[in-house]
């Protein structure tokens, strides 16, 4: 199984719409994101995702309750509060933002989950501790580093390739 990855979107609507399409070439089967979309008008551009998509929130996000109901638009878009535990393939992977420190490092140091996917630092960042992988992949919208990245893992291989939009 192929996972999509992104993070920190931040309402720029050209990187959104770069990585959806990046994504649906890749064939993607499930694109996870961790959060900080900003504003619910940004739904409709990852509803033109061909695969399924799960999100937390971050700490950016705006009015929660109208994000919700944005993504219960699109029956193929879950939006799950502020972590998500997935199962994708043979992979248990714990989705968080990654603003409360404390939190992300309990769920990196129980290893818990073969995977931990989070954001928040828009720097992208691939390590393993372990057994276990711990995906940032970046900035989406590119706003503070300059570099618009996104992530996909092959939950067969174990490897996590950074993509340049």
């Amino acid at each position: 199984m192929r996972i999509g990855i992104l993070s920190d979107t931040h309402d720029y609507l050209e990187m959104v719409d770069a990585a959806v399409n990046c994504l649906n070439r890749e064939g993607v089967d499930l694109v996870l994101h961790a959060g900080d979309y900003i504003s619910p008008f940004v739904v409709p551009r990852l509803a033109k995702l061909n695969s399924p998509l799960i999100g937390v929130l971050g700490n950016n996000d705006g009015d929660h309750h109208l994000l919700a109901e944005r993504f219960s638009e699109h029956e193929h878009l879950s939006l799950r509060g502020t972590f998500a535990s997935v199962t994708a393939g043979s992979m248990a992977i714990a989705l968080l933002h990654g603003d409360n420190r404390e939190l992300l490092q309990a769920l990196i140091e129980r290893k818990a989950f073969d995977t931990v996917v989070h954001g928040h630092t828009h720097q992208a960042e691939i390590r393993e501790l372990g057994k276990m992988l711990i995906i940032n992949p970046g900035e989406t919208c590119g706003y503070l580093t300059g570099r618009p990245t996104i992530a996909v893992l092959d939950t067969v291989t174990r490897c996590v390739e950074l993509l340049s939009l």
